[in-house]
This record gives C-alpha cells, sequence and structure tokens, in this order.
C-alpha cells in the first residue's frame, strides 16, 4: 500500500503511475486511501481516471471520487456530477457533488442547482444555496431564493436572510470593541440590576458571568410564580444582550431546584430551570454555543438518597444532584469569534493567551464554596476559568447578581475590570468589605455607589464616538 508522501511523489512526477496504482488496484481501502490523500491536484490532472469510481459499491470511495472531481472545476463534468447530485444513493455523495457543481461558478449549473432547492436533506438545499449565491444579483436568482426564507429549517432561514439582507439590520462598529465606559470599570452597584441596566450604554459589556437566583428555593430569592420568576430572568438577560458587545459571551450558571414540599400528603417539586430559561434566551436573540456540567463532590450535596438506601423499592430511586449547569451563550452576530479577536492589539492578545493545563472538556470537577454570608457562592476556580476563556485582558466583566463578589475578585486578578450590581444590602456590604479598601486599579479604584450615584456618574458612551 502506497503511502501518504509516495502517492505524493506519485502526482508530482509519475502521474501515469498514480493512474495505474488506481486503475490495478481491487483493494477498496487501498482507494479510498489514495482517493483521500490526493490534496492538491496538478493542472495536469486527468479527471477521467475518477470517473469509473462515480458508481463504485463503496459510499466513501464515491465520495472521494466526487471530492477530487469538484477539485478541477471543469464543466466537462457538469452532466456526471449533476447524474451523482441527482440519483446517488448516500445523501453525503449527493452533497458533495453539488458543491462541487457550485464550485464551478458557472451558469450551466444553475438548473441542478436550482432543482435541490427544494430537496428533502436540509444540507443539499444549503450547498444549492452556496452555489446559487454567486448569481444572487441576477433576479430570476434572488426570486427563488427570497422564497426560501419561510423555509422550515432554521439554518436555510438564517443564511437566505443573511445573504439576501431580508432584515434590514446592517452590523455598524460604533466604537472601538476593547472599549467599555470608564465610568463603569471595577464598580458595585446597590440597587435593583433591571433599574440598574437602564441607565448601561449599549455594547459596554465583554462577558457576563452569574447565577441567578434559585425559584423560591432560598429566602432571598422568593417570587409569585415560576412563570414570574422566568419573565424576572427574561427582562434581566434582555437588557444584558442590549449592554453586550457584538458576537460576546453570557454564560449562566443554574440547576434543577427542588422546592420542598408542602406537606407528607403532597410531593416536593423540581423545577427544570436550565432548561426552560434556555427557551427564553435563544428567543431574545442569545445564540446557544455549548453547555459545561459543572460536578461537585457527592459528599458537598444534600443528601436525598437516604430512603432508597433503606427500601431499595424502585421508581422511589433518587439521585444525589452534584451537577450545575454552565450554559454558554454569544449574542448573535454574522462575524465570526476571529472577527472579535482581531479588534484586540496584539500585544493584549498575547497577555490573554490561556496557558497550559486548560480544561479540555465540557465536564468541570470543582468543589463548591461556602460563606458565612452569602449560601451560593461562586468558587474561585469556576470564575478563573470563565474570564480567563471567555475574555481578555482589560475587558469588562460583569455580573448581575453579585453576590458576595467573587466574580470581581477574580476578575481583578486576571487583570480584567469588573462591574456588579446587588441589590441585598448586606450582601453589598459584604463585597464592600471584601476588597479591604485596597485599589485594584490604579487609574480605577473599586467604587461602591448607590443607583442613584452610578446614574449621575455613567458616562453617555455612545456619544463620544458620534
Amino acid at each position: 500500500m502506497l503511502t501518504k508522501q509516495e502517492i505524493k511523489q506519485l502526482k508530482e512526477d509519475k502521474l501515469d503511475d498514480l493512474y495505474a496504482e488506481l486503475k490495478q488496484s481491487k483493494d477498496n481501502r487501498t482507494i479510498q486511501f489514495i482517493l483521500e490523500n490526493l490534496g492538491k491536484l496538478p493542472d495536469s490532472f486527468d479527471g477521467d481516471i475518477l470517473l469509473p469510481f462515480l458508481v463504485h459499491s463503496h459510499d466513501d470511495i464515491r465520495l472521494w471520487a466526487v471530492k477530487n472531481l469538484g477539485k478541477i472545476q471543469d464543466t466537462q463534468y457538469l452532466d456526471v456530477l449533476s447524474e451523482v447530485a441527482q440519483n446517488d444513493d448516500d445523501s453525503m455523495v449527493r452533497r458533495e457533488a453539488i458543491s462541487s457543481l457550485g464550485r464551478m461558478r458557472d451558469r450551466k449549473t444553475i438548473p441542478v442547482l436550482l432543482e435541490s432547492l427544494i430537496d428533502s436533506d436540509p444540507k443539499i438545499t444549503l450547498q444549492a444555496i452556496r452555489g446559487l449565491l454567486v448569481f444572487k444579483h441576477t433576479s430570476k436568482i434572488e426570486a427563488e431564493l427570497q422564497q426560501l426564507q419561510n423555509h422550515p429549517n432554521e439554518m436555510i432561514q438564517e443564511v437566505i436572510t443573511r445573504e439576501l439582507s431580508l432584515n434590514g439590520k446592517k452590523s455598524e462598529i460604533k466604537y472601538p470593541h476593547p472599549m467599555s465606559p470608564d465610568s463603569m470599570k471595577n464598580t458595585v452597584v446597590h440597587g435593583d440590576v433591571r433599574d440598574t441596566l437602564q441607565v448601561v450604554p449599549a455594547d459596554s459589556i465583554h462577558l457576563t458571568f452569574t447565577s441567578p437566583p434559585y425559584y423560591n428555593a432560598r429566602d432571598y430569592s422568593i417570587y409569585v410564580s415560576y412563570e414570574a420568576y422566568l419573565d424576572f430572568l427574561t427582562d434581566v438577560f434582555t437588557e444584558v444582550h442590549r449592554v453586550t458587545k457584538e458576537g460576546r459571551f453570557l454564560i449562566v450558571n443554574t440547576s434543577p431546584v427542588i422546592v420542598p414540599r408542602f406537606s407528607r400528603a403532597y410531593a416536593s417539586k423540581r423545577y427544570p430551570i436550565p432548561f426552560d430559561l434556555h427557551a427564553r434566551l435563544t428567543s431574545i436573540d442569545w445564540e446557544f454555543i455549548d453547555d459545561i456540567v459543572w460536578a461537585k463532590p457527592e459528599t458537598s450535596v444534600k443528601n436525598r438518597n437516604a430512603g432508597f438506601l433503606q427500601h431499595r423499592k424502585p421508581i422511589a430511586y433518587k439521585p444525589n444532584p452534584v451537577t450545575e449547569y454552565l450554559m454558554v451563550y454569544r449574542k448573535k452576530s454574522e462575524k465570526l469569534i476571529d472577527w472579535n479577536i482581531k479588534q484586540y492589539a496584539f500585544e493584549t492578545i498575547e497577555q490573554s493567551k490561556v496557558g497550559d493545563g486548560y480544561e479540555t472538556s465540557n465536564l468541570w470537577q470543582i468543589d463548591p464554596t461556602f460563606n458565612k454570608i452569602h449560601s451560593a457562592v461562586f468558587p474561585n476556580e469556576l470564575c478563573n476559568r470563565v474570564i480567563k476563556y471567555y475574555s481578555l485582558v482589560g475587558d469588562l466583566v460583569f455580573d448581575p447578581f453579585g453576590g458576595s463578589g467573587t466574580l470581581g475578585k477574580v476578575a481583578y486578578e486576571l487583570k480584567r475590570h469588573f462591574f456588579l450590581t446587588e441589590m441585598d444590602n448586606t450582601y453589598f456590604e459584604h463585597i464592600k468589605r471584601s476588597f479591604g479598601g485596597q485599589p485594584l486599579f490604579d487609574e480605577f479604584p473599586p467604587r461602591f455607589l448607590s443607583l442613584d450615584e452610578f446614574s449621575q456618574t455613567v458616562s453617555n458612551f455612545e456619544t463620544l464616538f458620534e
């Protein structure tokens, strides 16, 4: 069997010998290996060598034959690729054939691409759209594509809306992406977060990481109903969306919560907060990115398993809840993450790079932290990872439910600025004491303000760049 290096050498110096290897080989693994490793094809490559493999019984061999034929971008293969696109039994092969036709950028491909717009496989439709976008300024093609804006597939809707500018929105950079209002840096505001956010300028925050109050599970979080609780969080995160910079992150730490039963005649009730909140967040243009599971030692959580331990009766089993969710969302943007990174100076990017030993999986095993003042404290390590992985040095990091202020302390240690809001006076005073009156940054020492004081000092950030 040929090696990758031998294939490369034959491709450069002895194409006839390479053709012979493909023609003579009866071993499917050998054929597939050669096709997979052809790489960039020389101008003199004879595409006819690939034609017999378009009808091979092995799906992967047909797929790689189509991929390599597509690299040639020659309309003489339009008919055979159209045949594959319309009639092959394997969806992946058909998708690749449509992709190959699209890369030709030739009007002769339009009829096949148009026909593929109504394919039952949305990925084939997307490939056809991609090929047709080259001709989107043609009135006929634009009209055909516009008909897809109500397609049942959400990805197709998004592509059509964006490529044909049907939403009427255009992203504009009003001011430098790394910047945030000086009046918010290293500031803790005592007040209702909903009121505080009303005076925060749009596009001010780089990262929000928070653990919302749990529904009626603790004295500081009492709501008239579960729906009212979700409505409250929706209001908060709608405003957080407004004040978040384009393409930046919101990370919400929640878990299902148990509300104790009314009496022994009733069962306790468990509310799936992260799952119900998710639908609310995506409806207000937060794009779901990742779920991270925070796992705690079983000894650190309340034991729900004691009864089952004694009787072992099926359907009465209750596991001990040792996990919480960090649900990661990004403010919807047409720009990719690379755009966000490129807004920063080279030195800032270098200073912000994550070192060795970072967590590679979405299962984070971190011990919880306990505090006499606050019953649900962020562990330092949890904040450390989130801030390092989702922000850069100098960014403004926000916690709308400041609690014990852990996020602010860790943000300082990692050379970020913090902005916290906290309504409970006991917690607000605790945060104030925890900083010990020592300035964190010479330029921006920590400030502890009432809502009125903050309203008077916050600058109208947007007018600075008009």
